[in-house]
């Protein structure tokens, strides 16, 4: 089926309609073109629907009343969220503008922290087929798979191999709902039409045992493929990829770590594609950087930087850390001795014989300790390291809860009087420290923000709004812009202009309150935001580009799907 059939026509009269050619119970399982009751009257007879459905017809806003009823009468997460997506399931149009009026409240449902939980009972919980599911023995027949596959123009794609899910792990084939969930926020974001998105979990087995011998799992059950066996099956899947969806932007997520920084730079140049562990995470930790040395009155330049937790995110988050230092005016290798990395070993020093590759931009010297009160030589603690740099910006990405303690604030207050203190990490149980505490560790100094979502915190007689540091503020608007300019290649660059971009979304009474992003409420306006901005950036050296002659701001607006019913007619 086309996206054509998915879209808004104009009569001679210039009535907007939608052309639709399904009848009866068809139609009615559509997920994209289902209405539920509120079918009208000439629809009902058009389509063959009369005693389908029950004979009132609702309007749209007493449907929204309903589902946000049914939605008010549960108290667990986890059934909110099948709930949710049961109505997803049925009607996307109702799904995507009841969660568009109730953002705040449903994101954390819908994608994380419950999407973790989700995840990891995927297969006890499992309801209706989306998406794709390419196993090593069925990679090559991508091509039948997609003859069958309801929408021929796919714009983006998701696709995880479910090793390193959240904060959680390795889930095997229940890591589905990290795309399913990534592609919701794409669709409510950027208002990418959901007939163009491709959820895909590449099915390569598990090294979770409780999963392997759960008699429900739904996944392949043998050992994870990996080494030289591994990469052919990703050489594969991207050569299909690039024959049957050319058109479409690739987002990598939740691969471990090395296979994450292998696939982005193996494959970056051969079609658009990107990581958001990566870069979506830098980028939006960056925007939250950029907004905390404004609070300070600094410069990016003036701060020393101490990332803990040197995996995707860690090492995205110095990455683009270190394009916004190189943006204002440094040379990189000033910019990166600005940067200190820490994984479960300590401090990152070049000295290490298995040094990971991905490491070695932000590898330090053994010199750099000489002279350190160290418990054992060559090495750092997260403490020993505070001690003895004089680190500003401390931000967690460890994914272990409680790391970071009230003698690291206190020492970080005697080199700043404004310490910017990031604890990234999510689940909520994986923050590195709770906002509440590094309040009152630093007298209500510290600019906070975290991962995961939490309540204000009011510390003396000040009230502190927790921004969250979501990659959900990036990802949607990049993924637009690079749809829109047709890009080739995802680049660094765009990032950059990304993590402005939303800088600039914050309001100037935030700032002065400390806070650092926006509200997810603001999520759309933000996203067409960052979309217009790195659309400006990628074009403007491109004269030529058709995007020159167009009001971009009022055709990019126009270019994102908005959830409400059309009138239908029968083709």
């Amino acid at each position: 089926m086309s996206i054509e059939q998915y879209l808004k026509w104009q009569d001679f009269e210039g009535n907007e309609f939608r052309p639709v050619s399904l009848v009866g119970v068809d139609l009615l399982n559509d997920r994209i073109l289902n209405k539920g009751t509120a079918f009208s009257e000439e629809e009902r007879a058009a389509f063959h629907l009369d005693g389908l459905v029950p004979p009132r017809v609702q309007s749209f806003e007493d449907q929204l009343d309903r589902v946000y009823q049914g939605y008010l009468n549960i108290e667990d997460d986890i059934q909110k969220y099948i709930f949710l997506r049961s109505l997803q399931d049925r009607n996307e149009t109702l799904f995507y503008a009841l969660v568009a009026q109730h953002v705040e409240e449903m994101a954390p449902i819908i994608y994380t922290p419950t999407v973790g939980r989700a995840c990891q009972e995927f297969s006890h919980r499992y309801q209706k087929p989306r998406g794709m599911y390419i196993t090593p023995e069925n990679v090559e027949s991508m091509g039948e798979m997609v003859h069958h596959f309801p929408s021929q123009d796919i714009k983006i794609i998701v696709v995880t191999d479910s090793q390193g899910i959240l904060g959680i792990g390795d889930q095997g084939v229940g890591g589905m709902g990290i795309p399913i969930g990534k592609l919701s926020l794409y669709t409510l974001g950027a208002g990418i039409h959901p007939a163009c998105c491709l959820p895909i979990a590449l099915d390569i087995g598990t090294n979770n045992d409780e999963l392997l011998n759960d008699p429900m799992y739904l996944g392949i059950q043998q050992k994870r493929i990996s080494g030289k066996e591994y990469d052919l099956f990703i050489e594969k899947f991207v050569a299909q990829v690039k024959r049957y969806f050319p058109r479409a932007l690739l987002q990598w997520e939740d691969f471990s770590k090395s296979n994450a920084f292998n696939n982005l730079h193996r494959y970056v140049d051969q079609l658009p594609s990107f990581n958001d562990d990566i870069q979506g995470t830098g980028a939006v930790v960056l925007a939250g950087i950029i907004n905390g040395v404004k609070i300070k009155k600094e410069k990016l330049s003036d701060q020393t930087y101490l990332v803990y937790g040197a995996g995707a995110g860690g090492v995205g988050v110095a990455d683009q850390i270190c394009a916004g230092l190189v943006r204002e005016g440094l040379e990189l290798k000033e910019a990166q001795d600005k940067i200190f990395i820490l994984d479960s070993r300590g401090l990152v020093f070049e000295d290490r014989a298995d040094l990971d590759e991905y490491k070695k931009s932000y590898a330090k010297p053994l010199s750099i300790a000489t002279g350190w009160d160290v418990a054992e030589e060559g090495k750092a603690s997260l403490t020993e390291v505070i001690n003895n740099v004089e680190v500003t910006v401390l931000l967690g990405t460890c994914g272990v809860g409680s790391s970071f303690k009230e003698g690291h604030i206190k020492k970080m207050l005697s080199y700043t009087e404004r310490p910017i203190v990031f604890p990234l990490s999510n689940p909520t149980s994986s923050c590195e420290a709770l906002p509440e505490d590094l309040y009152a560790w630093s007298n209500g100094k510290a600019i906070v923000a975290t991962g995961s979502p939490f309540n204000d915190v009011t510390y003396g007689e000040q009230l502190f709004r927790i921004g969250q540091g979501n990659n959900v503020f990036i990802f949607p608007g990049v993924g637009l812009a690079a749809i829109l300019t047709k890009i080739q290649t995802v680049t660094v660059n765009m990032f950059t202009t990304a993590s402005y971009a939303l800088a600039d979304c914050v309001a100037e009474e935030d700032l002065e309150a400390g806070t650092v992003f926006p509200k997810i409420k603001d999520l759309q306006e933000v996203s067409l935001y960052v979309a217009i901005e790195v659309i400006k950036e990628e074009i403007k050296d491109d004269v030529d580009h058709e995007l020159h002659t167009k009001e971009l701001a009022e055709y990019v607006e126009a270019c994102m799907w908005k959830p409400t019913y059309l009138p239908y007619r029968r083709v």
